[in-house]
């Protein structure tokens, strides 16, 4: 297996001790798992971790002055929405063993797919002197450790914004717009965007509650996610490369789409619904909401 070789010196693994990430929740920490099946895009993350680091040791194994001040940080990676940033940042000075507790909150509009939560070791600032081999650039990376958290959930998993439709051309007593448009090629985060009508209680309410459903909310998000599901394969099958053979790139809007309908039409070609669709809509409807299983949990 081959390892990527840096230019400077890096400090033992065991230099950097590093324990579980956990869920900071209004009902307490939780350990935090490989996924979270209730997140949706309204839900924030708060996050938290214990790191220790035997700073004389990373130093003293880098060939760093014992002076040298260290920072350790969390970088975020949302493969869903290809937004990439810090999570927090924690200066390390002194010496010895030092417990570092950091703590990162990321709003849930910029997470989809699988989050990546990079906490690193780093040298905060260019050095001017040290040893020919000690790391000297500001951001030369000492230490990391990678997690991978996947984001899914019952709710809809793409953007979504609560607006005002009488301030839009959207008809004002409607309680949902699905916007949807663009390539199969594109970036489905960019393609996609699920509009709320705040004046509209039921559904902005339901989902504030998509967390924590009551049952009239589980109503609404059913409701939801039917119509939602009915308005992507509609317009997937509108399109003539959507079909058995086609190959899209992950995190795509025809990737989504195609994920979508094996998931909904198991063992069904795209040609004989898109059959359905074309000559008998009615039926094409009926087995639509028998797929997405409507009202079934509520």
């Amino acid at each position: 297996m081959s390892r990527r070789a840096l230019p400077y010196r890096r400090p033992s693994e065991d230099v950097v001790q590093a324990e579980p990430w956990f869920l900071v929740t209004e009902d307490g920490d939780m350990p935090l798992h490989e996924s979270l099946s209730d997140w949706d895009y309204q839900t924030d993350l708060r996050l938290r971790r214990k790191v220790q680091v035997d700073v004389d040791r990373a130093r003293a194994e880098t060939g760093l002055s014992p002076e040298t001040a260290l920072t350790l940080a969390i970088v975020w990676t949302a493969t869903g929405s290809n937004l990439r940033g810090p999570g927090a940042r924690r200066r390390i000075e002194g010496g010895g063993l030092q417990q570092v507790e950091i703590t990162t909150n990321l709003r849930g509009s910029d997470l989809g797919g699988v989050l990546m939560l990079d906490t690193v070791l780093v040298l905060p600032k260019a050095l001017t002197a040290g040893g020919p081999s000690s790391p000297r650039r500001g951001g030369s990376v000492l230490w990391s450790d990678r997690r991978f958290l996947r984001l899914q959930g019952d709710a809809p998993q793409f953007p979504m914004a609560v607006i005002d439709f009488a301030k839009t051309s959207f008809p004002e007593s409607a309680a949902w717009h699905l916007q949807i448009g663009g390539t199969l090629h594109g970036a489905a985060m960019g393609s996609l965007l699920l509009l709320v009508n705040e004046k509209n209680a039921a559904t902005a309410t339901a989902f504030q509650n998509a967390a924590k459903p009551r049952p009239v909310d589980k109503v609404v998000l059913s409701a939801v996610y039917a119509d939602v599901a009915r308005v992507m394969i509609e317009h997937a099958l509108r399109h003539e490369e959507f079909e058995d053979e086609a190959v899209f790139s992950d995190d795509t809007l025809g990737s989504t789409l195609l994920s979508l309908f094996h998931r909904l039409f198991p063992g069904s070609s795209i040609n004989d619904v898109r059959l359905r669709f074309n000559h008998s809509p009615s039926l094409f409807s009926s087995e639509l909401q028998a797929a997405v299983k409507i009202f079934e949990d509520v």
